[in-house]
Protein backbone atom coordinates (compact mmCIF):
# COMPACT_ATOMS: atom_id res chain seq x y z
CA UNK A 1 0.00 0.00 0.00
CA UNK A 2 1.26 3.45 -0.95
CA UNK A 3 -0.27 6.51 0.69
CA UNK A 4 0.78 10.10 0.10
CA UNK A 5 0.11 13.40 1.87
CA UNK A 6 0.72 16.39 -0.40
CA UNK A 7 1.46 19.28 1.97
CA UNK A 8 1.85 22.90 0.86
CA UNK A 9 4.10 24.96 3.12
CA UNK A 10 3.97 28.73 3.81
CA UNK A 11 0.18 29.18 4.07
CA UNK A 12 -0.33 32.71 5.38
CA UNK A 13 2.89 34.08 3.87
CA UNK A 14 1.19 36.27 1.23
CA UNK A 15 -2.22 36.49 -0.38
CA UNK A 16 -0.79 35.02 -3.59
CA UNK A 17 0.56 32.02 -1.71
CA UNK A 18 -2.79 31.55 0.04
CA UNK A 19 -4.68 31.66 -3.25
CA UNK A 20 -2.37 29.17 -4.92
CA UNK A 21 -2.55 26.67 -2.05
CA UNK A 22 -6.34 26.76 -2.07
CA UNK A 23 -6.38 26.34 -5.86
CA UNK A 24 -4.02 23.40 -5.50
CA UNK A 25 -6.41 21.83 -3.02
CA UNK A 26 -9.61 22.50 -4.95
CA UNK A 27 -8.30 21.70 -8.42
CA UNK A 28 -5.23 19.59 -7.76
CA UNK A 29 -3.60 17.09 -5.43
CA UNK A 30 -2.87 19.17 -2.30
CA UNK A 31 -4.43 17.53 0.76
CA UNK A 32 -2.77 19.44 3.63
CA UNK A 33 -1.06 22.72 4.33
CA UNK A 34 0.92 24.29 7.15
CA UNK A 35 0.06 27.79 8.34
CA UNK A 36 2.57 30.42 9.50
CA UNK A 37 1.31 32.07 12.69
CA UNK A 38 3.52 35.09 12.00
CA UNK A 39 2.74 35.25 8.28
CA UNK A 40 1.62 38.54 6.73
CA UNK A 41 -1.67 37.03 5.59
CA UNK A 42 -2.38 34.79 8.56
CA UNK A 43 -5.86 36.18 9.14
CA UNK A 44 -6.84 35.87 5.51
CA UNK A 45 -5.57 32.29 5.39
CA UNK A 46 -7.61 31.33 8.45
CA UNK A 47 -10.77 32.84 6.99
CA UNK A 48 -10.39 31.12 3.63
CA UNK A 49 -9.38 27.77 5.14
CA UNK A 50 -12.64 27.58 7.09
CA UNK A 51 -14.37 27.14 3.73
CA UNK A 52 -12.31 24.00 2.99
CA UNK A 53 -13.30 21.26 5.48
CA UNK A 54 -11.23 18.57 3.70
CA UNK A 55 -7.98 20.54 3.89
CA UNK A 56 -5.82 19.52 6.87
CA UNK A 57 -4.08 22.50 8.43
CA UNK A 58 -0.95 22.23 10.53
CA UNK A 59 1.36 24.76 12.13
CA UNK A 60 4.43 25.79 10.11
CA UNK A 61 6.64 26.67 13.08
CA UNK A 62 8.93 29.55 12.13
CA UNK A 63 12.26 29.62 13.99
CA UNK A 64 14.26 31.29 11.18
CA UNK A 65 13.60 34.05 8.63
CA UNK A 66 10.97 36.03 10.48
CA UNK A 67 9.98 37.56 13.79
CA UNK A 68 8.84 35.71 16.92
CA UNK A 69 5.39 35.88 18.45
CA UNK A 70 6.87 35.87 21.95
CA UNK A 71 8.32 39.10 23.40
CA UNK A 72 11.98 39.39 22.42
CA UNK A 73 13.13 39.32 26.03
CA UNK A 74 11.58 35.88 26.55
CA UNK A 75 13.21 34.21 23.51
CA UNK A 76 16.49 36.08 23.38
CA UNK A 77 18.59 33.04 22.41
CA UNK A 78 16.55 32.67 19.19
CA UNK A 79 17.21 36.21 18.01
CA UNK A 80 19.80 38.40 16.36
CA UNK A 81 19.88 42.19 16.42
CA UNK A 82 19.80 43.94 13.05
CA UNK A 83 21.60 47.16 12.16
CA UNK A 84 18.50 49.21 13.05
CA UNK A 85 18.41 47.71 16.52
CA UNK A 86 15.41 45.44 15.94
CA UNK A 87 15.49 41.78 16.91
CA UNK A 88 14.70 39.04 14.39
CA UNK A 89 15.04 35.29 14.09
CA UNK A 90 18.20 33.91 12.51
CA UNK A 91 18.50 33.90 8.73
CA UNK A 92 18.31 30.39 7.33
CA UNK A 93 18.90 26.85 8.50
CA UNK A 94 22.71 26.98 8.52
CA UNK A 95 22.96 29.91 10.93
CA UNK A 96 20.59 28.21 13.35
CA UNK A 97 22.39 24.86 12.98
CA UNK A 98 25.80 26.38 13.79
CA UNK A 99 24.51 28.16 16.88
CA UNK A 100 22.62 25.05 17.93
CA UNK A 101 25.84 23.04 17.68
CA UNK A 102 27.57 25.66 19.85
CA UNK A 103 24.71 25.39 22.38
CA UNK A 104 23.66 29.00 22.00
CA UNK A 105 19.99 28.06 21.58
CA UNK A 106 17.86 27.64 24.70
CA UNK A 107 15.49 24.67 24.11
CA UNK A 108 12.99 26.11 26.59
CA UNK A 109 12.75 29.23 24.46
CA UNK A 110 12.23 27.09 21.32
CA UNK A 111 9.42 25.31 23.14
CA UNK A 112 7.84 28.56 24.33
CA UNK A 113 7.89 30.11 20.85
CA UNK A 114 6.48 26.93 19.31
CA UNK A 115 3.65 26.84 21.84
CA UNK A 116 2.86 30.50 21.11
CA UNK A 117 2.63 29.82 17.38
CA UNK A 118 0.46 26.71 17.76
CA UNK A 119 -1.84 28.51 20.20
CA UNK A 120 -2.24 31.37 17.73
CA UNK A 121 -3.78 28.88 15.29
CA UNK A 122 -5.93 27.23 17.95
CA UNK A 123 -7.19 30.61 19.16
CA UNK A 124 -8.18 31.46 15.59
CA UNK A 125 -10.37 28.36 15.47
CA UNK A 126 -8.03 26.15 13.41
CA UNK A 127 -8.21 22.41 14.08
CA UNK A 128 -4.44 21.85 13.97
CA UNK A 129 -3.64 18.47 12.45
CA UNK A 130 0.17 18.44 12.66
CA UNK A 131 3.36 20.47 12.95
CA UNK A 132 6.41 21.01 10.82
CA UNK A 133 9.07 23.72 10.73
CA UNK A 134 10.11 26.37 8.25
CA UNK A 135 13.34 25.26 6.52
CA UNK A 136 13.01 21.88 8.31
CA UNK A 137 14.82 23.13 11.42
CA UNK A 138 13.45 20.23 13.46
CA UNK A 139 15.95 17.98 11.69
CA UNK A 140 18.25 19.16 14.50
CA UNK A 141 17.62 16.91 17.55
CA UNK A 142 17.54 19.63 20.28
CA UNK A 143 15.15 21.71 18.17
CA UNK A 144 13.05 18.64 17.41
CA UNK A 145 12.79 17.67 21.07
CA UNK A 146 11.52 21.14 22.00
CA UNK A 147 9.05 21.32 19.09
CA UNK A 148 7.64 17.89 19.95
CA UNK A 149 7.18 18.83 23.62
CA UNK A 150 5.33 21.97 22.59
CA UNK A 151 3.15 20.09 20.11
CA UNK A 152 2.20 17.43 22.62
CA UNK A 153 1.39 20.08 25.24
CA UNK A 154 -1.03 21.63 22.72
CA UNK A 155 -2.67 18.31 21.91
CA UNK A 156 -1.08 17.85 18.47
CA UNK A 157 -0.58 14.22 17.48
CA UNK A 158 1.48 14.33 14.26
CA UNK A 159 4.74 15.82 13.03
CA UNK A 160 6.45 15.90 9.66
CA UNK A 161 9.25 13.42 9.09
CA UNK A 162 11.60 15.76 7.17
CA UNK A 163 14.10 13.10 6.21
CA UNK A 164 14.44 12.20 2.55
CA UNK A 165 14.50 8.59 1.28
CA UNK A 166 17.50 9.07 -1.00
CA UNK A 167 17.71 5.62 -2.56
CA UNK A 168 14.37 5.51 -4.41
CA UNK A 169 14.91 8.70 -6.41
CA UNK A 170 16.92 7.88 -9.54
CA UNK A 171 20.29 9.62 -9.34
CA UNK A 172 20.21 10.16 -13.09
CA UNK A 173 17.72 12.96 -12.54
CA UNK A 174 20.06 14.61 -10.02
CA UNK A 175 23.26 14.32 -12.04
CA UNK A 176 21.77 16.46 -14.82
CA UNK A 177 20.93 19.20 -12.33
CA UNK A 178 23.97 20.45 -10.34
CA UNK A 179 21.83 22.40 -7.83
CA UNK A 180 20.03 19.23 -6.84
CA UNK A 181 23.27 17.27 -6.54
CA UNK A 182 24.58 19.80 -4.01
CA UNK A 183 21.37 19.59 -2.01
CA UNK A 184 21.50 15.80 -2.18
CA UNK A 185 24.90 15.88 -0.44
CA UNK A 186 23.62 18.26 2.27
CA UNK A 187 20.53 16.15 2.95
CA UNK A 188 22.61 12.98 3.07
CA UNK A 189 24.73 14.47 5.87
CA UNK A 190 21.63 15.46 7.85
CA UNK A 191 20.24 11.91 7.64
CA UNK A 192 22.54 11.06 10.54
CA UNK A 193 19.83 12.61 12.71
CA UNK A 194 17.00 10.44 11.36
CA UNK A 195 17.24 7.61 13.86
CA UNK A 196 17.20 10.04 16.77
CA UNK A 197 14.20 11.81 15.22
CA UNK A 198 12.22 8.56 15.18
CA UNK A 199 13.14 7.86 18.80
CA UNK A 200 12.03 11.33 19.89
CA UNK A 201 8.69 10.99 18.08
CA UNK A 202 8.08 7.57 19.64
CA UNK A 203 8.99 8.82 23.12
CA UNK A 204 6.44 11.64 22.83
CA UNK A 205 3.77 9.20 21.63
CA UNK A 206 3.29 11.06 18.37
CA UNK A 207 2.74 9.95 14.77
CA UNK A 208 4.76 10.63 11.65
CA UNK A 209 5.20 9.35 8.10
CA UNK A 210 7.92 7.13 6.65
CA UNK A 211 9.64 10.20 5.22
CA UNK A 212 9.24 13.14 2.85
CA UNK A 213 9.74 13.69 -0.85
CA UNK A 214 10.15 17.14 -2.36
CA UNK A 215 12.90 18.46 -0.08
CA UNK A 216 15.58 17.82 -2.70
CA UNK A 217 13.67 19.50 -5.52
CA UNK A 218 12.40 22.60 -3.69
CA UNK A 219 12.56 25.46 -6.18
CA UNK A 220 13.25 23.13 -9.11
CA UNK A 221 10.10 21.03 -9.40
CA UNK A 222 8.76 20.41 -12.90
CA UNK A 223 6.70 17.67 -14.55
CA UNK A 224 9.76 15.51 -15.23
CA UNK A 225 10.93 15.55 -11.61
CA UNK A 226 7.40 15.07 -10.30
CA UNK A 227 6.99 11.99 -12.49
CA UNK A 228 10.36 10.62 -11.33
CA UNK A 229 9.41 11.10 -7.67
CA UNK A 230 5.92 9.61 -7.94
CA UNK A 231 7.34 6.64 -9.83
CA UNK A 232 9.89 5.98 -7.08
CA UNK A 233 7.63 6.11 -4.00
CA UNK A 234 7.95 2.84 -2.05
CA UNK A 235 5.34 1.05 0.03
CA UNK A 236 4.28 3.00 3.11
CA UNK A 237 2.92 6.41 4.03
CA UNK A 238 4.88 9.40 2.76
CA UNK A 239 4.66 13.16 2.46
CA UNK A 240 5.33 15.26 -0.63
CA UNK A 241 6.38 18.81 0.35
CA UNK A 242 5.53 21.64 -2.03
CA UNK A 243 5.57 25.45 -2.17
CA UNK A 244 2.96 26.74 -4.62
CA UNK A 245 2.22 30.43 -4.91
CA UNK A 246 1.93 33.47 -7.16
CA UNK A 247 4.99 35.64 -7.69
CA UNK A 248 3.35 39.00 -7.09
CA UNK A 249 4.33 42.37 -5.64
CA UNK A 250 3.60 41.23 -2.08
CA UNK A 251 6.05 38.34 -2.42
CA UNK A 252 8.76 40.85 -3.41
CA UNK A 253 8.71 42.11 0.18
CA UNK A 254 9.31 38.68 1.69
CA UNK A 255 12.68 37.07 2.37
CA UNK A 256 12.48 33.93 0.22
CA UNK A 257 14.41 32.38 -2.65
CA UNK A 258 11.22 30.78 -3.99
CA UNK A 259 9.60 33.15 -6.46
CA UNK A 260 9.00 32.04 -10.07
CA UNK A 261 9.20 28.41 -8.95
CA UNK A 262 5.98 28.75 -6.94
CA UNK A 263 3.80 29.22 -10.02
CA UNK A 264 5.56 26.37 -11.81
CA UNK A 265 4.83 24.06 -8.86
CA UNK A 266 1.17 25.08 -8.88
CA UNK A 267 0.94 24.18 -12.57
CA UNK A 268 2.38 20.72 -11.88
CA UNK A 269 0.15 20.07 -8.87
CA UNK A 270 -3.06 21.06 -10.68
CA UNK A 271 -2.26 19.24 -13.93
CA UNK A 272 -4.28 16.31 -15.23
CA UNK A 273 -1.00 14.41 -15.47
CA UNK A 274 -0.46 14.60 -11.69
CA UNK A 275 -3.63 12.64 -10.93
CA UNK A 276 -2.92 10.22 -13.77
CA UNK A 277 0.48 9.41 -12.28
CA UNK A 278 -0.97 8.79 -8.83
CA UNK A 279 -3.57 6.41 -10.28
CA UNK A 280 -0.98 4.68 -12.47
CA UNK A 281 1.25 3.90 -9.48
CA UNK A 282 -1.60 2.98 -7.13
CA UNK A 283 -0.94 5.84 -4.71
CA UNK A 284 -3.77 6.90 -2.41
CA UNK A 285 -3.96 10.56 -1.46
CA UNK A 286 -4.60 11.18 2.25
CA UNK A 287 -4.31 14.10 4.65
CA UNK A 288 -2.72 14.51 8.06
CA UNK A 289 -6.14 14.26 9.69
CA UNK A 290 -6.53 10.80 8.13
CA UNK A 291 -3.03 9.85 9.30
CA UNK A 292 -3.86 10.55 12.94
CA UNK A 293 -7.36 9.05 12.83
Amino acid sequence: MRRLIVNADDFGLTEGVNRAILEGHRNGVITSTTLMANGRQFGSAVGQAKMEPNLSIGCHVVLVDGEPLMPAGQVRSLLNRSSNGRFHLRQGFLELAIDNFQRKIDPQEVEAETVAQIRALLSAGVNVSHVDTHKHTHMLPPICRAVLRAARACGIKAVRNPFVPLKPLALAHLVRRPKLWTRYTEVKVLRRCEEQFRELVANEGMTTTDGSFGVLVTGELDETLFEAIIGSIPEGTWEFICHPGYNDAELDGVRTRLRDSREKELAVLTSVRARELLRKHGIELISYHQLTS
